[in-house]
């Protein structure tokens, strides 16, 4: 269907039976806790954010680490202009038929490769981007640097300060222990890693103009 597509999330049963490690399903279920024990993560619905990796063209230490696609534009709008010309976001759906307002993608094996605290801060900054109106927007800050306000070293010092404090509310270790291995590491502890692959939403032209 135009404009539309979905996924399936890997169930209980063929994943107790798959060899290996669901790295989509364990950083959904780590960011499940963090939305309930935070009150400034509260406002996230994770049902309605699917959680997906990419692979990294190059094993290198720089370069993006995960990434947050909002499902829609600016307060909620199904709709956006670019030159004149009205464009739609290409719609994702679960196998319930539930649609997702937020893409969270991280980059393997770069992730993993991170240290411990970082991939936890890089998590938390992601989460972070969601609008607190849950609209599928992104968290619009005043000013020309709307994304990550008008410091980037405060808005991360800011993810580092809930790191510790969710830390502090003491989380199950089973949550993010996997967090604490490379991704050699993982793959020799536990076998091929997979996951949800989501290819990018696609802008979608509309007949009507939107001035």
């Amino acid at each position: 269907m135009d404009g539309q597509c979905s996924i399936s999330e890997a169930n209980q049963t063929s994943d107790s039976i798959r060899r290996g490690f669901n790295i989509t399903a364990h950083v959904r279920t780590l960011c499940v806790d963090v939305t309930k024990r935070l009150p400034e993560m509260a406002h996230i619905d994770m049902t309605r954010v699917a959680v997906a990796f990419c692979q990294a063209r190059k094993r290198v230490s720089h370069g993006m680490y995960a990434s947050l696609t909002p499902m829609r534009f600016e307060r909620g709008s199904l709709y956006t202009a670019r030159h004149g010309r009205g464009y739609t976001c290409q719609r994702l759906y679960d196998t319930q038929g539930r649609e997702f307002l937020y893409i969270l993608s991280i980059y393997l094996p770069r992730f993993m490769d991170c240290p411990f605290k970082e991939k936890l801060v890089t998590i938390f900054h992601e989460l972070w981007h969601i609008n607190p109106e849950f609209d599928g927007d992104i968290r619009r800050h005043g000013g020309r640097c709307h994304v990550h306000s008008h410091s980037q070293k405060e808005y991360d010092t800011h993810m580092e300060q809930m790191v510790d404090d969710w830390l502090w509310r003491s989380p199950p270790e089973y949550l993010y222990n996997f967090l604490r291995l490379r991704f050699d590491e993982l793959y020799r502890r536990h076998g091929p890693v997979y996951g949800n692959k989501i290819p990018n939403p696609k802008l979608i032209p509309v007949d009507t103009e939107i001035s």
